[in-house]
């Protein structure tokens, strides 16, 4: 059975990015781990459950599976697992993802040893899309030098935080995922006139936002050779 890695957030993962590629896994046969990094269960963001903000559908959906799927409720710990033991490892998204996923060590071994072994793939998602911004390969470079990525655009962060980069919960955003990711010499483009915007290069697969988050999960699906479940 192909298996999966999920890496969530325990300060705040975006509901959608996470149950989206969850579920759509789950439905294609892939037996999916959670993990954070410290072994507590993932937060999901309130905003990201907020029907006004994604819906009442989306927001039942993510809620319902957040509170009920034992992965969600008592994941392993980042250290306690092994890049090589998955098919692929998922990083979702959310801001929560600057102050603990993108700056675990942890979390940037499992990322460059799934892109670097040509037999893994690794899914990274929105914010997440952050943790290239510090993720070395084997020879010291960055991982994502010279790689195509998509992830979190300024132009919607600017809608986001205040002129002080504080979040709508009084949080101090540390950085902006654009501006970091294109400091080590990524090539971005968040196709922002497009719908969706999901980029592939070699073994990384990249999603720009919670709409990106089912093209993401099947592109993940078609990278692994397995058929994605009826849409």
């Amino acid at each position: 059975m192909p298996s999966a890695l999920f890496v969530v957030s325990e300060e705040g993962y975006w509901g959608e990015e996470c149950i989206e590629p969850l579920t759509t896994l789950d439905s294609a046969g892939v037996d999916v781990t959670v993990a954070t990094p410290t072994g507590n269960p993932p937060v999901v963001d309130e905003r990201s459950i907020d029907p006004a903000n994604v819906g009442e559908e989306m927001a039942d959906h993510v809620r319902e599976v957040h509170e009920s799927d034992e992965r969600l409720n008592d994941p392993v710990q980042l250290t306690e697992v092994d890049a090589a033991d998955f098919d692929a490892v998922v990083f979702p998204g959310g801001h929560g993802t600057e102050w603990d996923v993108n700056q675990d060590r942890h979390a940037r071994a499992l990322l460059r040893d799934a892109v670097e072994t040509g037999e893994k793939k690794a899914l990274v998602v929105c914010h997440a899309v952050g943790i290239l911004a510090f993720t070395r390969d084997s020879d010291g470079d960055f991982l994502a030098a010279g790689r195509d990525v998509t992830g979190f655009p300024n132009a919607w962060e600017e809608g986001i935080v205040d002129d002080r980069d504080l979040m709508p919960d009084g949080r101090k955003l540390p950085y902006w995922v654009e501006d970091e990711v294109n400091t080590v010499g990524a090539n971005w483009d968040a196709e922002l006139d497009a719908d969706t915007s999901v980029t592939v290069d070699g073994d990384l697969v990249t999603a720009r936002g919670p709409g990106s988050s089912a093209e993401a999960a099947r592109t993940l699906l078609a990278e692994l050779g397995i058929e994605a479940p009826d849409a």
